[in-house]
């Protein structure tokens, strides 16, 4: 702090290293999103939102669009949810992140007819649902597939894995 003394007048010069502190006025450096700011001012963004105070969505894409100043909601844009039905369903909705990772081999051609086949063919044994030739007389939609209609629906499975 220094004094200069003229003519019987005295002059402070003081240095101050901080904004000037205008008590609850000095708002011009904080920018006011939608969780910031006075009832008051929360209440005048919802009745005429201010052009310079931009409004976030928070990453929730919106269900219309703005005409004017009137909200016009299109039914497309709206998210359909497809959720199953799992009455019944055995297994629990949860995977716990600890439970051990299960490291499987693929297939082989002997355990996929396994876990096909074999089920079909034992039981039309025990019953004598197999003809002369060892074919069954009451084939399944699998058995009835021809050769080129099963490779179509194995590719097809390959790609939805």
């Amino acid at each position: 702090m220094e004094r200069i003394s003229l003519s019987g007048l005295q002059v402070i010069r003081r240095i101050s290293t901080s904004s000037c502190a205008c008590g609850k006025r000095n708002f011009k450096k904080f920018p006011l999103y939608n969780k910031r700011g006075t009832r008051q001012f929360k209440a005048s963004q919802a009745e005429n939102p201010h052009p310079d105070v931009p409004i976030h969505h928070y990453g929730v894409r919106p269900t219309g669009y703005l005409h004017g100043t009137k909200f016009v909601p299109v039914p497309q844009m709206i998210p359909e949810l497809v959720v199953p039905d799992l009455t019944g369903f055995k297994l629990k909705p949860y995977v716990s992140y600890r439970a051990e990772e299960i490291e499987q081999p693929p297939m082989t051609p002997e355990e996929l007819f396994g876990a096909v086949y074999v089920r079909k063919i034992t039981e039309d044994f025990k019953s004598g649902k197999l003809g002369p030739d060892n074919m069954p007389l009451e084939p399944s939609a699998d058995e009835k597939r021809t050769k080129e209609e099963a490779k179509e629906q194995a590719l097809r499975l390959q790609y939805i894995d």
